[in-house]
């Protein structure tokens, strides 16, 4: 057997150092994955209940389904599944509120017109309302972004009124 060769402190020196060396680089990286390493995403700014809506089917009829999932995604923190089944609803023409993953974001049923006067509950009593103002266009609008109606639909509903 060979004797082992003493290690004095300048050997000991010469192996410490790179180990602490790597220690700190590794704690270095743990604490920037941690912390999320980079620039951070702002919270998104708070879109109100119509006008989610009407992003949502915007990007829906546009053909852009994976945008509007993030859209949703992004406002109301649905998970993917959720989101995807609410936007593939609203492509079919369904409204986006009527889905049951969004019933603890339905808009209430005092709903603000343009002008941010509260005018009721009944949406056909405020279309109603534009109608008599002749403002038939805002009518529509709002009766899309209510209910999801492309604008023929719309039309309809607002000119049986």
């Amino acid at each position: 057997m060979r004797p082992m060769p003493n290690i004095g402190p300048t050997e000991l020196l010469i192996i410490a150092i790179p180990l602490v060396v790597i220690l700190v680089i590794v704690l270095g990286i743990v604490v920037a994955v941690r912390k999320g390493g980079g620039a951070s995403v702002p919270p998104p700014t708070p879109l109100a209940p119509q006008d989610l809506q009407g992003l949502v089917t915007q990007l829906t009829h546009q053909g852009r389904k994976v945008h509007a999932i993030k859209e949703l995604r992004r406002h109301t923190g649905l998970s993917l599944a959720e989101a995807k089944k609410v936007v593939d609803a609203v492509a079919m023409g369904h409204p986006m509120w009527a889905h049951p993953a969004l019933a603890r974001f339905r808009p209430s049923p005092v709903a603000l017109s343009h002008t941010g006067v509260a005018t009721g509950p009944d949406l056909a009593t405020r279309v109603r309302e534009l109608k008599a103002a002749d403002r038939v266009e805002q009518a529509i609008h709002l009766v899309r972004g209510e209910t999801g109606m492309g604008q023929r639909e719309a039309e309809l509903f607002v000119g049986t009124l």
